[in-house]
C-alpha cells in the first residue's frame, strides 16, 4: 500500500511561508474527514519544534488534562503538570505568560472535539492571543473536521477568534492526475474509481488494495461489511441532527431532481422548507448549486458535489435491502448513467481547464436542450462548445455527436464571441486524428492519460 506523502504542495508552501513570518500566527485548516488534513501537519512539522496535541471526543476536563500534559512535556514543567487545572483560560493564560525564545508550534488537531465538548475555549484562547501570544513565537494551527462547527465558531464573523487568525486552509479533495497514483489498477479502472470515490486520500488507500474498479466495489460498497457502506451516513451525522430529512433530499438528488422544486416533491416537503437544508450541506461541500453559462437566470439547480456522496446515494442508499442479502448487483446501463455524469464532471473541471487555459468554463441549458462544455475566453473573444460521452464512438457517432453539437450552438451563439470552436470529449472515438484536421478539438481516454501522466 503506498504511503507516499501526494500533492499539497500549495498547502505546504502556505503553512511553510506563516512559519517563516515574525510575531505569533494563527493558521486555522479545515477539510471532511479523511481530506488528510493529519498527514499535512505531522509532514508540516518536521523537523520543528512545538506542541502537536491529537484531541478526543471525550469530556472536556479530560481533554483540558490531556493538554496540559502535553504542554508541561514540551516545557519540562514538573509544576505544571502537578498543578490542577479546570479551565481552558487556565492554561492558555500559561502559555500567554511563558516566555518562548525561538519558533516553535502550537498544534491542535481535531479543534472541533475541543469546542464541541466546551466553546469557552474559544475565547480563552481568544484572550491569550490578545494579550500574548499574537506577539509570540508560537504558530498555532488549529485543524478540524466537523466543517459545521468549523464555519459557525471557528470562522464566523461572531467568533471570538474572527480577525485573530493570519490564515485559513480549506484541504480540498485531490484531483485524478494525484489521486490515481495511489492505485494500481488499469488506467480505466482507476478512473472508475475517482469518479466513485474522489481524491480522498485515506479512499484512494483503501481502494489501493485491490487490482480492479469491480472487485473493489463489489467488496467495499455492495457488502454489507464493506467499508464505504455507512461511511456516507457517518459524515452526515457528525454534521447534523435531522438525518432522515437530508438523507431523502440527497436521493432525491441522485436520483435526477435538481430543481429546489422537484427535490422537495420527491421528499413530500414544502417547497420553502428545503432551502436551509440545501444550504447547509452546499456549506460544507456535500451539494452544490450550479447556474448556466451565458444564460440570465437565478433559476439554478442543484447537484451533488462530492463524488462518493453521489455514488452512495446512486446504489448503496437505495439498495440497502439487497445488499443486507447479498442480492445487489448494479446493472451496466445504470453504472455508465453514472460514470457519465461523473465524467461530464471531471471533463469541465480537469481536463478542460488544460486543454483553454484561462478560460471561463460551465454548462448551458435551456428549455429542455443542454451542451455539457461551454468556455469562454473574453481576452479572444472565442467560444468552445463541447460534448462528451462516457462510452466509445465510431466515425459515424463521432460526426452525429458534433452535427448536433453544431446546432444546439444555434441558440447560445453571441456576436461578442466570434471565433467559435467544437470540443468532443469520450471514452475512445474512432477517426479522431480525421476529425481534428478538420479543426475540431478532440479527446478521448488515451489522450487524458497522458494528460494525468505528464501533471
Amino acid at each position: 500500500m503506498i504511503r507516499v506523502f501526494v500533492d499539497r504542495v500549495e498547502e505546504r508552501r502556505i503553512l511553510d511561508e506563516e512559519w517563516q513570518k515574525s510575531r505569533g500566527r494563527m493558521i486555522i485548516l479545515y477539510g471532511r474527514r479523511r481530506i488528510g488534513k493529519t498527514r499535512l501537519i505531522t509532514e508540516f512539522v518536521q523537523g520543528k519544534r512545538g506542541i502537536l496535541s491529537f484531541s478526543e471526543d471525550v469530556a472536556a476536563q479530560i481533554q483540558i488534562k490531556q493538554f496540559q500534559a502535553e504542554c508541561a512535556a514540551f516545557f519540562n514543567d514538573d509544576l505544571l503538570a502537578s498543578l490542577t487545572i479546570e479551565t481552558w483560560d487556565q492554561i492558555f493564560t500559561y502559555l500567554a505568560r511563558k516566555p518562548l525564545t525561538e519558533r516553535a508550534y502550537l498544534v491542535i488537531d481535531e479543534f472541533t472535539y475541543l469546542i464541541k465538548n466546551d466553546p469557552s475555549i474559544l475565547s480563552a484562547l481568544q484572550k491569550a492571543w490578545d494579550t500574548a501570544l499574537s506577539g509570540s513565537n508560537w504558530c498555532i494551527l488549529l485543524c478540524g473536521s466537523m466543517l459545521g462547527l468549523m464555519s459557525d465558531l471557528a470562522l464566523s464573523a461572531t467568533s471570538p477568534l474572527y480577525g485573530r487568525r493570519t490564515r485559513d486552509i480549506l484541504l480540498e479533495a485531490l484531483p485524478f492526475a494525484h489521486a490515481k497514483t495511489f492505485l494500481d489498477q488499469p488506467f480505466p479502472d482507476a478512473l472508475r474509481t475517482y469518479l466513485t470515490i474522489g481524491g480522498i486520500p485515506e479512499y484512494q488507500l483503501k481502494a489501493a488494495d485491490y487490482g480492479s474498479f469491480s472487485a473493489f466495489v463489489e467488496r467495499e460498497f455492495f457488502s454489507r461489511f464493506g467499508y464505504f457502506y455507512r461511511e456516507p451516513y457517518f459524515i452526515l451525522s457528525q454534521e447534523f441532527r435531522e438525518l432522515k430529512t437530508y438523507q431523502s433530499i440527497l436521493h432525491a438528488i441522485a436520483d435526477g431532481n435538481t430543481a429546489p422544486g422537484a427535490i422537495a416533491q420527491f421528499c413530500g416537503m414544502d417547497a420553502r422548507r428545503i432551502y436551509p437544508y440545501l444550504e447547509g450541506m452546499t456549506r460544507l461541500g456535500i451539494v452544490e448549486r450550479e447556474l448556466p453559462l451565458l444564460v440570465d437566470t437565478r433559476h439554478g439547480v442543484y447537484q451533488i458535489k462530492d463524488t462518493l456522496f453521489d455514488f452512495w446515494y446512486s446504489f448503496v442508499f437505495p439498495n440497502r435491502e439487497r445488499i443486507e442479502t447479498d442480492a445487489f448487483h448494479p446493472s451496466a446501463s445504470d453504472m455508465d448513467r453514472y460514470f457519465g455524469k461523473r465524467f461530464e464532471r471531471l471533463v469541465r473541471q480537469e481536463v478542460v481547464p488544460g486543454i483553454l487555459p484561462g478560460s471561463r468554463i460551465g454548462r448551458w441549458w435551456w428549455k429542455g436542450e443542454e451542451i455539457d462544455v461551454v468556455a469562454v475566453d473574453e481576452q479572444e473573444h472565442s467560444i468552445v462548445f463541447g460534448e462528451c460521452k462516457w462510452g466509445a464512438l465510431d466515425r459515424r457517432d463521432a460526426r452525429g455527436v458534433l452535427a448536433r453539437l453544431e446546432a444546439k450552438a444555434e441558440m447560445v451563439r453571441h456576436d461578442r464571441y466570434p471565433r467559435e470552436r467544437y470540443l468532443l470529449v469520450a471514452g475512445s472515438v474512432e477517426g479522431k486524428e480525421d476529425l481534428r484536421d478538420e479543426g475540431y478539438l478532440v479527446y478521448d481516454l488515451a489522450d487524458i492519460e497522458v494528460f494525468v501522466r505528464e501533471e
